[in-house]
């Protein structure tokens, strides 16, 4: 790993709140003014996780709710228990941003499912049999030149898509914060926002497509560093979308991302 995604900054004037400096790697393809949306989905799972270690409980579903433009500055987090449980409980992490001549506003939200773990391997099953990396194909170049985000991931699009959707595989190549560990989980949140780019079916040079949510649903936990997205774009008539995904690491399948998307025609800002 080179760089992080996040400084840590000294203790946040809220003592439930933790405050952190996002570096370049977190600026956005649409605006480099703004966060794309994987670092804050990364770094509000590091606090749930942070928050349930030892609870025996691990998570199900990740859903990130972006509430507003997140801006490349300093911002502060925090995470609680929203739905206590010993079996299944409800955990959510909230990024707040100042905003001037006004209070500080949340921009993004991850809700979070856990679950008690139990040993299921003797009925475990997939829906799709692993996918295996082949060559690389050159990325759009839309996406080559964008920078900041992009300078942080390693993205691997495969052969020309089949009708079951568009494949890239994925390495982040930073810590989400300073040099902390990152765990599999984390590396994965980092990379699975760009489903709507792998499955994107309009020019992003014409037409922006910008999703408001990430929401993630795992059958099993994340292995490693390597994780494979199948995406497809549905565009609906009336400026709407959604693209879908299903999600992978070298082992083979773990699960399926959806994002709701906002189309504009012209730029995105």
């Amino acid at each position: 790993m080179s760089g992080c995604y996040y400084r840590r900054l000294p203790e946040a004037v809220e003592p439930q709140f933790q405050a952190f400096s996002p570096t370049d790697y977190t600026r956005s393809n649409w605006d480099p003014e703004i966060q794309h949306g994987s670092p804050p989905l990364a770094l509000l799972t590091k606090l749930i996780e942070e928050l349930s270690a030892g609870s025996g409980l691990r998570v199900g579903r990740l859903s990130l709710d972006i509430l507003g433009a997140i801006p490349v500055a300093p911002v502060r987090a925090r995470a609680w228990v929203e739905r206590p449980g010993s079996r299944v409980c409800m955990m959510v992490a909230e990024m707040q941003a100042d905003r001037p001549g006004g209070p500080a506003r949340a921009v993004a939200r991850v809700t979070a499912w856990l679950l008690a773990t139990a040993d299921t391997s003797d009925i475990g099953t997939d829906r799709y049999p692993p996918l295996t990396e082949g060559r690389a194909e050159p990325l759009p170049s839309v996406f080559a030149e964008a920078g900041g985000y992009f300078d942080a991931i390693n993205w691997r699009p495969q052969r020309a898509p089949d009708e079951s959707g568009a494949v890239s595989w994925f390495s982040t190549m930073a810590n989400i914060v300073d040099a902390e560990p990152t765990t599999a989980l984390q590396r994965l949140a980092v990379v699975v926002d760009c489903a709507n780019g792998v499955g994107a079916v309009l020019d992003p040079n014409q037409i922006a497509f910008m999703n408001t949510d990430t929401v993630l649903h795992l059958h099993r936990l994340p292995t490693g560093n390597d994780f494979a997205l199948r995406a497809r774009a549905s565009i609906g008539p009336d400026g709407l979308g959604v693209t879908t995904a299903e999600v992978y690491d070298k082992t083979g399948f773990i699960g399926t991302s959806a994002q709701t998307i906002l189309i504009q025609r012209g730029p995105a800002n």
